[in-house]
């Protein structure tokens, strides 16, 4: 039999299309059917959240998007506490005093405020670029985000397709999805956008490996960044070009 010509298969030889509706987007993969019992699946979202963020507060519950929100949560949580799976109190200063822990978090915790009472804190490492949505995202969640600079209207969000990078444990620049407008937070007085050389270079790498495809940056702060003589530097000595709409990487 003759396949892709006339008296083929119906279809044969069409080109297949790889786009599809967004909702079927990702990595797929083929789940046990779901536990029908409500408390063993109330008692699976406990452990979930708790190995997810290490520390449980209301903020990390309704990030989450749970349903029945934190009272559904902390009923099975204080059942954890009373039968040794979990600790509650107050582990992280501003956060309210209706936190979970595992043993290890708490543990790892009091480490490193044991070092930083000591002054022994080590110099920060590089910049770490993740989703904004993502759970060891700290920002959004069981902590706000920090106010955008003077005058900028942009505010950052755990959104799909959007970035943070986080620069000694704090947001130094927020990546909307696309990559068009940047959110960037400076260190204190820093006209020269010293302290933004490292983050911007963590984004431009992340492009050039082909992470986020090409990426065009139009907009920083609210305003056009071809013009701007500090961001147009930070960003052509990461390896971004000139473009009539703004400075691109592709991979």
């Amino acid at each position: 039999a003759r396949y892709g010509g006339r008296g083929g298969l119906p279809g044969a030889g069409r080109q297949v299309s790889r786009t599809g509706p967004p909702t079927v987007g990702g990595r797929w993969s083929l789940l046990p059917a779901a536990v029908a019992d409500p408390t063993v699946r109330a008692h699976a979202l406990a452990h979930t959240l708790l190995d997810r963020h290490g520390v449980v507060t209301r903020g990390a519950v309704a990030a989450e998007g749970v349903e029945g929100g934190f009272s559904a949560a902390y009923r099975v949580l204080s059942a954890f506490e009373d039968s040794g799976r979990a600790r509650r109190g107050y582990v992280v200063e501003g956060l309210g005093a209706a936190q979970f822990a595992v043993e290890g978090a708490v543990d790892r915790l009091r480490a490193v405020n044991n070092v930083r009472e000591r002054g022994e804190l080590r110099e920060p490492g590089e910049p770490v670029l993740l989703a904004a949505a993502d759970p060891a995202n700290a920002f959004g969640a069981a902590l706000p985000w920090p106010e955008p600079p003077a005058g900028v209207s942009q505010k950052p969000g755990r959104k799909a397709g959007a970035l943070v990078v986080l620069s000694s444990g704090r947001p130094a620049l927020y990546v909307e999805r696309g990559g068009r407008t940047l959110l960037a937070w400076p260190e204190g007085n820093d006209p020269d956008g010293a302290s933004l050389r490292a983050p911007v270079r963590a984004v431009a790498d992340a492009a050039r490996r082909g992470l986020l495809g090409t990426v065009t940056v139009e907009r920083v702060n609210g305003n056009p960044v071809l013009g701007d003589p500090v961001w147009s530097r930070l960003l052509e000595e990461a390896g971004f070009h000139p473009t009539p709409r703004g400075l691109r990487m592709r991979p």
